[in-house]
C-alpha cells in the first residue's frame, strides 16, 4: 500500500475514533438554574455507619443490585421494624424484593392487616435508569429505624418499599442508558430481559416481575400506592411532579383525597425543603407550550390506571430529568416521608373513600378523550427556549435558555368518556381460554369454577372489521373489532367460571373483559383465534343451494338485489356474492368473529 493511501487510512481511523469518544461523552444537556436546597441536610455525613451507599458517592452514584440488597439484609439484621421477603424471581432469576418496615413487627399481610394502620407501598425501578425511588428509600428507611430521626412515623403508618422492580434492566447499566437524563453515573435499562417494558404490563400481566407485583398488591392491600419515576419530556422548573387520575376516572372518592389531601400537604413540604412540585407535564408541542399541556388519562395497562381500576389510591411520581441526580433523590426522600406522615394522620379518611368507590358504579367508562371548547389555563414555571436551525437534521430544533418563564397556559384535561358500558351480573369465560382465567386469578378478580355443564341465556358480541397492529407492541398483535350483541342460548362447559360484576374489582374484570376497552384481554390479542375461518365452501354446492335459496325466500332475494344494486364491488365479485348465501346457510361456522367471552343479563 502506498504512503499516501496509508496516510488517508489513518486519517480516517483517526477520525472515526474521534467520532466514536465524542459520541460517547455526556450528552450535552440544557442549562441548569442554580439550585441549594435545604433537603441536603437530609443526606448523611461521611462516616455514618448507616450511609447509605449513593450518600457515600456524595448522591451521585446508585449502587448495583447486590450491593442494594446487602445494605438492605444488613438493615434489616440491625432493625428489629425491618423484614425482606422476595416476591419471586424475574428471568434471569434475581429476586423481587419487598422490604416491610412495621413498629409491631408485623411481616405477613395478615399481621400487617391486623395492625389497623394504613399502609404506604413505594415502588422504584419499574424503569430502573429511573432510579431515584430506590435510593430516597433506601434513606428514609434508615430514618425510620436505625437512625432513629424519624421513628415516630411508624407509630401511625406501615411502609412497604420495593426498591427495584425490573431487576433484570436494572443490571443491564452503563452510563449511557438515556440522553436525557442528569444522573447517576451508570444507569439500568427501560425494559426487562425480554424487552417488555413492565409499565405496560399491569393488564395483561406477562412478566414474571409484573405477576409478583400484582399478587402483592392483593395480598398486602396497601391503602397508598407511589410509582417512582424520572420523566422525559421538555424543560422546566419543576424537580418533582405529581399526578392521578381524576374524579372522572373509576376511583372519585379516591381522587378526591388526593387532591385535597394528599397533594397539597406533600407539596407544602417540598416547597419547605427547597423543592419545586408541581403537576404531571406532557407538552402537545415541547416548541410552542400555547399548544397547552396535557392531564393525561391512563387505561390500566399503566400504575396509575391500573390502580385506579382497582380502588388502589395511586400516584405517579415523575421527577424531572434534566435535574441532577442528587436534587431528584433528595425531592424523592421529602415527598416519601411527606405521603407517609399524610397517610398516618387521613388514613381513615382515605379508606372511607377506597370502600365508597369499591361500589360497582351503572356505567364503566372505558376511555377518556380532551373536550372540545376552550380549555382552563393554569400558571406553569417554564424555562426561556428558542427554535434555531440545524444542519443536522435540516430543520429546526428547540433550544432551552437555562432562564426561568412564568406563563399561563392551556390545561387540556383528558375527562369526557369516549365510550360507556353498563356491566352485566357477570361475565363466564369457557375453559378454553386458561390464559385468561390465570390472569384474572392473578389479579385478584373472584370467580366461581361450574363443576357441570350448565346452559345459559346470554348476551354474546357478534365481531366485525377486525384489524391488526401493524407492528408487535409489548410482545403481542394487538386488534380493534367492532362489537354488535345478541342474545344466545349458549352452554358452558365444566371448567367454565363465572366473574360476579358486584366484587371489589368488579370494574378491573369488566375492563379486562369488554371488548371494547382499550386494554381488555381482546384488544391485546388473546382471542385472535376467533377470528380465523376454519371452514370453508366450494362453489360447486353452493350455487345450487344458493338458487334453492333465492327461490324459497323473498325476504332473502330482496335483501340480495337491493345489495348487488348498492354495493358495486360486491356485484363484481363472485365469491363475495356466494358468501352472501353462506353466511346465511346453516353451514356456516356460527362461532367465526364470535367473542367467547358471554355476558349474563
Amino acid at each position: 500500500m502506498s504512503a499516501a493511501r496509508l496516510l488517508a487510512c489513518a486519517v480516517l481511523l483517526g477520525a472515526a475514533a474521534s467520532a466514536a469518544r465524542a459520541a460517547e461523552e455526556p450528552a450535552p444537556l440544557p442549562p441548569l438554574l442554580p439550585w441549594d436546597g435545604r433537603s441536603r441536610e437530609l443526606a448523611a455525613e461521611a462516616g455514618d455507619p448507616w450511609i447509605t451507599p449513593c450518600e457515600e458517592s456524595g448522591l451521585t452514584r446508585s449502587p448495583s443490585y447486590d450491593e442494594t440488597v446487602a445494605w438492605l439484609a444488613r438493615l434489616a439484621a440491625a432493625a428489629p421494624e425491618v423484614e425482606m421477603t422476595s416476591l419471586g424471581k424475574s428471568h434471569e432469576g434475581r429476586d423481587v424484593w419487598l422490604v416491610i418496615a412495621s413498629a409491631e413487627r408485623a411481616f405477613t399481610p395478615r399481621a400487617l392487616k391486623a395492625t389497623d394502620k394504613p399502609t404506604l407501598l413505594v415502588q422504584a425501578g419499574i424503569h430502573s435508569g429511573e432510579i431515584d425511588g430506590k435510593d430516597a428509600g433506601m434513606m428514609l428507611l434508615r430514618d425510620l429505624t436505625v437512625a432513629g430521626a424519624r421513628r415516630e412515623l411508624l407509630a401511625g403508618a406501615n411502609l412497604l418499599f420495593l426498591p427495584i422492580l425490573n431487576v433484570d434492566g436494572h443490571e443491564r447499566s452503563s452510563a449511557t442508558s438515556r440522553i436525557n437524563q442528569r444522573g447517576p453515573e451508570v444507569q439500568g435499562w427501560r425494559t426487562n430481559a425480554r424487552n417488555l417494558n413492565l409499565n405496560r404490563d399491569y393488564a395483561k400481566l406477562d412478566a414474571p416481575e409484573m405477576r409478583a407485583l400484582v399478587r402483592a398488591l392483593d395480598a398486602w392491600d396497601p391503602d397508598l400506592y407511589l410509582d417512582v419515576h424520572v420523566t422525559d419530556g421538555i424543560d422546566y422548573q419543576y424537580d418533582v411532579t405529581t399526578g392521578f387520575t381524576g374524579v372522572h376516572g373509576w376511583s372519585p372518592c379516591s381522587a378526591v383525597w388526593l387532591r385535597d389531601v394528599l397533594t397539597p400537604a406533600c407539596w407544602r413540604d417540598l416547597e419547605a425543603w427547597g423543592h419545586v412540585p408541581g403537576p404531571l407535564i406532557f407538552a402537545r408541542d415541547e416548541a410552542d407550550l400555547g399548544q397547552g399541556i396535557v392531564d393525561w388519562t391512563p387505561t390500566p395497562r399503566f400504575s396509575n390506571g391500573y390502580g385506579d381500576a382497582r380502588h388502589l389510591p395511586t400516584l405517579l411520581v415523575e421527577n424531572h430529568s434534566l435535574k441532577p441526580f442528587a436534587r431528584r433523590v433528595l425531592g424523592t426522600r421529602v415527598l416519601l416521608e411527606s405521603c407517609l406522615r399524610v397517610l398516618a394522620e387521613q388514613g381513615a379518611a382515605l379508606r372511607q373513600a377506597i370502600a365508597r368507590d369499591r361500589r360497582l358504579p351503572e356505567r364503566v367508562p372505558l376511555a377518556w378523550r380532551i373536550p372540545e371548547g376552550e380549555a382552563e389555563k393554569i400558571a406553569f414555571k417554564g424555562i426561556a427556549a428558542r427554535m434555531a436551525a440545524s444542519d443536522v437534521t435540516g430543520g429546526s430544533i428547540v433550544e432551552w435558555l437555562g432562564e426561568p418563564l412564568e406563563a399561563s397556559v392551556p390545561w387540556l384535561r383528558m375527562t369526557e368518556p369516549v365510550d360507556w358500558v353498563q356491566p352485566p351480573a357477570a361475565y363466564w369465560v369457557p375453559p378454553s381460554w386458561p390464559e385468561v382465567i390465570e390472569r384474572l386469578a392473578l389479579h385478584g378478580v373472584e370467580m366461581q369454577v361450574l363443576r357441570e355443564a350448565r346452559e345459559l341465556e346470554v348476551d354474546m358480541y357478534r365481531l366485525s372489521g377486525a384489524k391488526l397492529g401493524e407492528a408487535p407492541y409489548e410482545g403481542h398483535v394487538t386488534v380493534t373489532a367492532a362489537a354488535a350483541r345478541e342474545r344466545r342460548r349458549q352452554v358452558f362447559p365444566p371448567g367454565s367460571v363465572r366473574v360476579a360484576t358486584n366484587q371489589p374489582l368488579g370494574v378491573l374484570a369488566v375492563l379486562l373483559l369488554e371488548p371494547a376497552s382499550r386494554d381488555s384481554f381482546f384488544q391485546w390479542g388473546f382471542f385472535l383465534e376467533v377470528l380465523q375461518r376454519a371452514e370453508y365452501f366450494e362453489a360447486y354446492a353452493l350455487e345450487p343451494l344458493a338458487r334453492r335459496m333465492l327461490a324459497a325466500d323473498a325476504a332473502l332475494a330482496a335483501e340480495f338485489e337491493k345489495k348487488l344494486a348498492e354495493d358495486p364491488e360486491f356485484a363484481r365479485d363472485a365469491r363475495r356474492r356466494l358468501e352472501f348465501f353462506y353466511e346465511k346457510s346453516p353451514y356456516r361456522d356460527e362461532r367465526f368473529n364470535l367473542y367467547p367471552v358471554a355476558r349474563e343479563p
